[in-house]
């Protein structure tokens, strides 16, 4: 059986069900992003994993999994135990406390896991560096380093250069029509962790189909994810009319 050499985020979740049937592709930015694994990046953009990496992937889960360590304490084995390329078993000497309730509950928006059914997938491929997001769109330099120092978006380093996908540009635009409107950069924070728990939610009714070998259990969790998206917007809209409602019935 030939090893590939690179694999696309959405395979390296397929690798990784089976033994961890929690894991989720937000999980797995999530651990990029506190720094516990670095994979390599394709032009236009898109994360690609080494085996080396799936594997450093799967000794992080591990530890959490069964021995219940801190990110803190996982990211100083590895440091310290992958000088030669591999990554060792938890021994009781490893120092860090045993806590259950140790466990990363920041999640990133998933994008999309594939197009969605009757949705649009927004493209993701479009690249532009800084100076071109900046020449493109309504926003200065000093808004733009806000909303990225914010975690709002989260630009790709291509070399030295950071790139925005057209998704980026998206959600720069709407933050920078909220502050034209006076609504300050914090507290449009609020959109995104509202987001993140839907979507956390989400993830937990579709996983179960995703880990499924049937082909059509994946096409099953695309629909599900697609009606419960636009069941979230349905509710939400609903909420935002009520509440709104006092002040537009005077007119």
């Amino acid at each position: 059986m030939t090893t590939k050499n690179y694999y696309s985020i959405g395979e390296v979740l397929g690798l990784l069900l089976e033994e961890f049937p929690d894991v989720t592709i937000s999980k797995i930015r999530f651990l990029e992003s506190q720094g516990l694994i670095e994979p390599e990046r394709t032009p236009s953009g898109y994360r690609k994993f080494s085996q080396s990496e799936v594997d450093r992937l799967r000794f992080i889960l591990r530890e959490q999994k069964e021995n219940y360590l801190p990110l803190k304490v996982i990211r100083t084995r590895l440091d310290s135990d992958t000088s030669d390329g591999m990554v060792r078993p938890y021994d009781d000497t490893t120092p860090g406390v045993r806590n259950p309730a140790a466990h990363p509950a920041a999640r990133a928006a998933v994008a999309s896991i594939a197009k969605r059914k009757g949705r649009p997938k927004k493209d993701d491929t479009t690249s532009m560096n800084r100076a071109e997001l900046l020449a493109e769109s309504k926003i200065d330099e000093a808004t733009l380093r806000e909303i990225v120092k914010s975690g709002l978006v989260t630009p790709r380093l291509v070399g030295d250069l950071e790139m925005f996908s057209q998704v980026d540009r998206e959600v720069i635009d709407a933050c920078a029509a909220f502050i034209a409107l006076g609504i300050d950069v914090r507290h449009l924070k609020a959109w995104k962790v509202s987001a993140e728990r839907e979507m956390a939610l989400f993830e937990q009714r579709i996983i179960p189909y995703l880990q499924q070998r049937n082909p059509g259990a994946r096409e099953q969790a695309l629909e599900m994810l697609d009606e419960l998206v636009d069941l979230g917007e349905r509710l939400r809209g609903s909420f935002i009319d009520v509440l709104s409602r006092p002040y537009s019935d005077g007119r």
